[in-house]
Formats: structure tokens, sequence, C-alpha cells
């Protein structure tokens, strides 16, 4: 098994510097990741950094509250993609799927996966805030919308994810979407716990530590 393409290295921290991602985009090359995950304003920059490579640029849209207009992030979606975003992970709005007004997070999902142009839209349901029926539901909803995967988490949530929250939305949306499982996951352990139980992509800034069969100390 290949765990570094399951590995999206991610660097989503408010302080992250331009040297911070020259960093992360160096030891995305050096392991061959399959993606850098960054915030928006560094999605140019990374993808400069990993011309020439494999690598793929990720970013984050309506991160990490989800709480932005859905125009917003369908805006936020195509500004990325002009600036070189590969993939794009989505942030659903969380009041409303605790208000069970899953038809708008169905709705937000298909617009800012029409702006995505074809590109792999990664929806994050945020598992932390949600009981097991509304994972359901918003797991429904981005199958529903042709997103690409689902997500567990943003990392910046009161928790991460789980090996049950991966194995209830493998089970949710069946084999032909992606599981992406992000926050809290630190070493190899854990990330081949989350691949048993049914994910296809690891989002963590862990990602030297797991080639590295160490244990890093960040949440995400």
């Amino acid at each position: 098994m290949q765990i570094n393409k399951y590995i999206d290295h991610t660097l989503l921290k408010a302080t992250a510097t331009s040297e911070d991602i020259k960093r992360i985009c160096e030891e995305a090359k050096t392991y061959d990741f399959k993606s850098v995950c960054v915030n928006p304003a560094n999605v140019k920059l990374a993808k400069e950094l990993l011309n020439g490579t494999d690598v793929l640029v990720c970013t984050v849209i309506g991160f990490p509250l989800g709480a932005n207009t859905k125009e917003i992030k369908a805006f936020e979606t195509m500004d990325a993609i002009r600036n070189g975003a590969d993939e794009i992970d989505m942030v659903i709005n969380i009041g409303k799927a605790k208000e069970h007004d899953f038809a708008y997070v169905e709705n937000e999902i298909k617009m800012v996966v029409a702006a995505s142009a074809g590109k792999t839209v990664k929806v994050i349901i945020e598992t932390c805030y949600l009981t097991d029926d509304e994972k359901v539901s918003c797991c429904l909803a981005a199958k529903n919308a042709h997103a690409t995967f689902v997500k567990t988490s943003t990392g910046f949530g009161s928790g991460g994810a789980t090996a049950s929250d991966v194995l209830l939305m493998r089970k949710t949306v069946g084999e032909e979407m992606g599981v992406k499982a992000s926050g809290g996951i630190k070493n190899k352990a854990d990330l081949e716990l989350m691949i048993e139980n049914g994910a296809t992509r690891i989002g963590a800034s862990s990602g030297v530590a797991i080639m590295e069969s160490t244990t890093h100390d960040s949440d995400y």
C-alpha cells in the first residue's frame, strides 16, 4: 500500500507564512504526497512551487465554519481554480444541517460542484457537531449533489475523525464516492485504522511523521 498517496499534506493555520508553504511543498515533493492542502490565499504560491510534480494543490472553501452564503462559496471555488487549485474541500452550512434543512445543504454543494468545473470536490460535514442520522443525511446530500468525496472534519471543530464515523460514511455513500478522514490523525497507526474503516484519503499535518513512523503533536 502506497500510504503517501493517501495523504493530503495540510497546513491551514492562520499564522502560516510563505516560508511555511514552501516547507510543506518541499515535504510533499520529498514524500510524493497526493496533495498539499492550503488556504485559498496560498494556492497560487503552492501551485508554482509544485510545478512539474504530480502533487496536487487542494484548498478549502467556506472554511472553517461553513457559514458563508452559497454564492460566496461558489465564487470562492471559481477563484481558487483560477489560481491553480486542483481539488476543493468545502465546508457545509452546519447550522442548516442541525435544523435538518438538507435541501439547502444539497443545493449549496451542487453550486460548488458546478463552480468546480469538473475538479474533485470533497464535502466537509464536521462530524463532531452531528448526530449519526444527521451525518447520514449530509452524506446523502453530497452524493445527490455529485460531489467526489465526503470528509469528516475541518480539524478546527470540537473533534476530528473517528473510525466509527468513517465506517458510517463509507456505508452511506457506497463505493462510488471517496471518504476523507481528517482531524487528529497523528501517526501511521491512526492512518491505517482510518483506511481499514473505509477512508480513501487522509488529511493531516502529520504527513512526515506518518511516513517516518513517528507521532506528530498537531491537532490537525
